[in-house]
Formats: structure tokens, C-alpha cells, sequence
């Protein structure tokens, strides 16, 4: 039988959308899950998927069309097997989606009662006929009156194990770990979708495991914006909305959080050496005739360099962890935290183990003026093997720095500054930096991670091995 394709409702408030693009033609062949079209909202521009194998007979509403309205028939998909002209036939046929079928005239015998439509493309016959008895276990009791909505609940399934999730959806579940029937759906029909996942990631919308033992503490759920909201007298604050900046920021951090076994090592460098040198090299820069120097080094340059030739040092630290395979990196490509407004950025020194540091050095100012002005490429500021967040400007003596993935390891650099250290069984001044190297436990374990610092230590505390 024909399977009617549905305008679907994208969000509990939208009643219409644009039909932006169809990605299939009349006559392809069309498997579940497979991106059939683009629908646009009033916030977005968001795919729809298929939930059944077949072809698109038919093409009713053509793309670039505005304003269609929720539950508006858009196209025909003939099922598998069945004649392309008969299907387009029946266009029109069936009884609309509006109205409600009789009692009698439920699902056909195929469609088990328990299944929900996802994504509003629902099976409708052209031809209704009456079907078999519903066997007594799966009869819905018919109430005497309008049932109230449902609270959201996990998500609908079908059979007794598929669960009703777009394919997006189901890999960023997988990604954070997190089991998909679990997760309470928003979409059309109760259907599990992207923002329905990153949601479950902070404890939102996530029901308890099926299978959990006699005693097991729920999931924290987060509280609600209202019940935040309620704490505080209502002429007691401003809210100010979430830019998409701080949106990503914050799914990141969570992401990272949730899915990364973080691991941190810490250690103290004496950079007395480093500052003496580069009070040395800046001293002796060449300058322009407006005597302007070629360079300025930063105690971050020197960083940055470290760390990169540190990581060509311990090669097994230089990775990147996925489920299939480790990906070992050639070269040290080092990201650098840069501060932006409301939020921050990192942009990638490509290959920081062969570069001097004082191209490091111009090339992190030229990131750091385009970040602020959000001018950077996507290539400058995707990937890279590592990174390195300095917060010693602020005089923030130690901290540990979230991984940002893909990385495997990121190092946390604290202030330069003059404390009393005993040496030879004396006590004497020395210029000391705490960094902290957080690493992903799965990638870089305790002992390798010991190896890299130590290799870090050993290459900023004597800055000459950067330059030979």
C-alpha cells in the first residue's frame, strides 16, 4: 500500500515550513533513514528522513515552496514491490490526516497498534479496508473521553527493540555512551532527535536503564529553567540569551565531560633560563625603519614549541582515540586557547615541532587579531593533535583545562613566578611555572602521560634544546 509523506512538525509550535529542496526525484529508490528533503523553519533548516523502504512515486508539493501547512500531503512512497502508478493513483485518496478514522478502522493488521509515526510520515492505505481482530494483549482501551496529551516519555518503539531515532541522533547517543530508548523524544510522534541527545548528556529527559538493579539512583535531572528561575525575586536579574558561540562551547564541554576519562598530571618548571633568553632574543630582534622588532617573544611561544617538540619526543602521546583504531599524529599540531568575546576559540599552529618560535610567535598574533574579529578559516582552528591553555596573564597560579576533543591531551599553564626553592640544601629564589597536563585516560595512561611532561620540563628549562 502507498505510504502518504507527511509535512512534518519540526517543534511543538511550528503549524507550517517551507519545503527548501527535495533530495530525491520521482522514481529513486528510497531506504529508511535515507534524507529525503530539507525543511526550513523559523529557526532552522533541518532533514527529514525516511522510515520506510520503497520509491518516491510521487512529488506533490515542490521544493521552494512556502508555508505548508503541518500534516499536509508532500509526497507518495510506493512500497516496496508495489506498481509506481497505482500508488500515484491513489494520491488523494486517502482520508486525510486531520481527521480522526474510526475505531474499527485502525492500523492495518501489518502495523502493530504500538507503533508511532516518527517524523510525522505515516502509513495511511488508500484503499481502507477493515482489518482482523486486535489480539486482546495489544488492544488499546477506547476512553470515554478526549485522552489528555501524553507527558514526554522514552522513546516510542517498534516491535519490541527498534527505537524510533533519526540517525543523527542515534551516533551522537553513541558517542556520549548513552543508551537511546532511554532518552525522552521531542520530535514528531515522539521521535528521538539531536537536541533530544544533547539534553540526556546533562541529565535532562533521560529515564532510568531498563535493566538496573533493585536500588539504583536515578539520573540527576538537572532542574528546569523555571525552577531555576523561581530561586530568585523576578526584577532580581537580566537574562540574556545564549549566542551560538556559547551554545557549541557549552555542548563541547559537556560532550568532553561525559565522554573523555580525563586524567591530570602536574609539575613545576624553573623558568629562569626561558625569561633570560628571551629577554636575550627580543633584545637582539631586527627592526624595520620604523623601528618596529621583525618579533616579540612570548613566554607562550616557548611554550607552545616545548610541548610540540615534547610530543615528537613521546610519539605514543602524539594520538588521537577513536573506537576503530588509534590515529597516531606525524606532526605536532598545537592549539592555542584564545579568549573571545563570550567565549573562546583555538586556533591550530600546524606543524609547531619544525616552526622557529618567532614565526610561532607572529603566527599566534595574527590568529589572535583574526579570533577576536571571528575572521579565522575553519581549517585554522579545526583538528590538531593537542593544545595549550595559558591563563599566568591573570596570574592564575595553577589549573586543569578541560580536553578539547579531538585531542588526546591538553596542557594548563599557570604563572611565572618567583617563589624560595631549595637546591643543593640551600634555599634560593628561582621563576617557577606550574602546568598541568590533563589527558584522556583511554589514549595517554598515567605512565606515558609522566613521559610527555617530563619531556615538556626538560625542553622549557633549557630553552637552547628548542633551536638545535
Amino acid at each position: 500500500m502507498p505510504v502518504n509523506i507527511l509535512m512534518p512538525a519540526l517543534s511543538p509550535t511550528m503549524e507550517k515550513g517551507n519545503l527548501a529542496r527535495w533530495l530525491k526525484k520521482e522514481g529513486d529508490a528510497v531506504k529508511a533513514g535515507d534524507v529525503i528533503a530539507e525543511i526550513e523553519t523559523d529557526k532552522a533548516t533541518m532533514e527529514y528522513e525516511a522510515i520506510d523502504d520503497g520509491v518516491l512515486a510521487k512529488i506533490v508539493v515542490p521544493e521552494g515552496t512556502q508555508d505548508v501547512a503541518v500534516n499536509q500531503l508532500i509526497a507518495v512512497l510506493a512500497s516496496e514491490g508495489e506498481d509506481v502508478k497505482a500508488a500515484v493513483s491513489a494520491v488523494g485518496k486517502a482520508a486525510p490526516a486531520k481527521e480522526a478514522a474510526p475505531a474499527k478502522e485502525a492500523a492495518p493488521a501489518k502495523a502493530a497498534p504500538a507503533k508511532a509515526a516518527p517524523a510525522a510520515m505515516t502509513a495511511e492505505p488508500a484503499r481502507p479496508a477493515a482489518p482482523p481482530p486486535t489480539p486482546p494483549a495489544a488492544r488499546t482501551p477506547q476512553p470515554s473521553a478526549p485522552a489528555k496529551a501524553a507527558a514526554p516519555g522514552p522513546a516510542p518503539t517498534h516491535g519490541a527493540n527498534r527505537v524510533f531515532a533519526s540517525p543523527l541522533a542515534r551516533r551522537l547517543a553513541k558517542d556520549a555512551g548513552i543508551e537511546v530508548g532511554r532518552i525522552q523524544g521531542s520530535g514528531p510522534h515522539g521521535r528521538v532527535i539531536a537536541r533530544d541527545v544533547e539534553a540526556a548528556k546533562s541529565g535532562k529527559g533521560l529515564a532510568a536503564a531498563p535493566a538496573a538493579a533493585a536500588g539504583t539512583p536515578l539520573p540527576i535531572q538537572a532542574p528546569s529553567d523555571d525552577k531555576i528561575r523561581a530561586l530568585f525575586p523576578p526584577d532580581s536579574y537580566e537574562v540574556i540569551p545564549h549566542d551560538n558561540i556559547r551554545k557549541v562551547i557549552a555542548r563541547r564541554l559537556v560532550e568532553a565531560k561525559l565522554t573523555i576519562p580525563h586524567f591530570y598530571l602536574t609539575l613545576d618548571c624553573n623558568i629562569g633560563k626561558l625569561l633570560a633568553a628571551r629577554e636575550e632574543i627580543n633584545a637582539s630582534a631586527p627592526k624595520d625603519k620604523d623601528g618596529k622588532p621583525a618579533y616579540k617573544l612570548s613566554v607562550n611561544d616557548f611554550v607552545i614549541k616545548a610541548l610540540a617538540l615534547a610530543l615528537q619526543r613521546v610519539p605514543d602521546a602524539n594520538v588521537t582515540w577513536t573506537e576503530g583504531g588509534m590515529l597516531k599524529h606525524k606532526h605536532s599540531d598545537i592549539g592555542v586557547a584564545v579568549a573571545i568575546p563570550g567565549g573562546l576559540i583555538t586556533p591550530i599552529v600546524r606543524h609547531a615541532e619544525s616552526k622557529s618560535l618567532s614565526v610561532i610567535s607572529n603566527e599566534m598574533k595574527d590568529y589572535a587579531a583574526r579570533a577576536r574579529t571571528k575572521k579565522l578559516k575553519p581549517e585554522e582552528y579545526q583538528g590538531g593533535s593537542s593544545a595549550v591553555s595559558n591563563l599566568g596573564m591573570y596570574g592564575i597560579k595553577d589549573f586543569a583545562a578541560v580536553i578539547n576533543p579531538p585531542h588526546a591531551t591538553i596542557l594548563a599553564v599557570g604563572a611565572g613566578e618567583e617563589r624560595a626553592i631549595v637546591k643543593n640544601g640551600k634555599i634560593e629564589p628561582a621563576w617557577m611555572m606550574s602546568v598541568t597536563l590533563s589527558t584522556d585516560h583511554r589514549a595517554v595512561d598515567g605512565v606515558l602521560g609522566a613521559e610527555l611532561i617530563g619531556a615538556f620540563k626538560t625542553l622549557i628549562e633549557n630553552p637552547v634544546m628548542m633551536v638545535v
